[in-house]
């Protein structure tokens, strides 16, 4: 992978897990809804932490699914919606071990090209529309993953507008980030 960290969570260890293990950061864009961006990528390093120090999702989809609840709700939970988010991560774990052989990778390592790759995202438990183009651009702008056609399949998260995770290259263009997020809620409420 190309990135070397990530700058969302604050915490070195959890954003260099997100950089260095393909699992983490698709968990992390899993739980990105209805939390902070920060909580939702930081997840991933508590939930290693407390599976012993190992976060693979063939281990996790072998799990009972209440001990994977009891896990995410352990406090700090690892979601605002602990239970219903650990049901979507014991799913996702089970697809990835089953259709990709315990490796997250495979789902873009794979893709023939940026409309696949849109689309195998989208297979995904817990993945609809916007978050399979925006992983897309997460996977293009910061680690370099751009199978042919990317820009056109991850569409508007592949333009140069700093409006999500995919555009949060250093601490200011998180910033950015989160002011255009802002942005965005207040435009909605009207």
């Amino acid at each position: 992978m190309a990135a070397k960290t990530f700058w969302i969570t604050g915490d070195t260890v959890a954003d260099r897990l997100l950089a260095e293990d393909p699992f983490a950061l698709l968990l992390g864009m899993l739980l990105d809804q209805q939390v902070p961006m920060e909580w939702a990528f930081h997840a991933p390093s508590l939930l290693k932490e407390r599976l012993g120090g190992q976060l693979d999702p063939a281990k996790i989809a072998a799990m009972d699914p209440d001990d994977v609840i009891q896990v995410f709700v352990e406090k700090p939970a690892l979601h605002r919606y602990p239970a219903s988010m650990a049901k979507r991560a014991h799913a996702l774990c089970a697809e990835i071990a089953e259709t990709y052989g315990g490796d997250a990778s495979r789902i873009w390592r794979e893709a023939a090209d940026g409309a696949d790759l849109v689309a195998r995202l989208k297979a995904l438990p817990g993945f609809g529309p916007d978050k399979a183009k925006i992983f897309t651009a997460v996977l293009a702008k910061r680690l370099g993953v751009k199978p042919a056609g990317w820009e056109e399949a991850a569409a508007p998260f592949s333009d140069a507008t700093r409006r999500s995770v995919a555009d949060a290259d250093s601490p200011a263009h998180l910033e950015e980030v989160r002011a255009f997020k802002k942005m965005m809620k207040a435009q909605a409420k009207g």
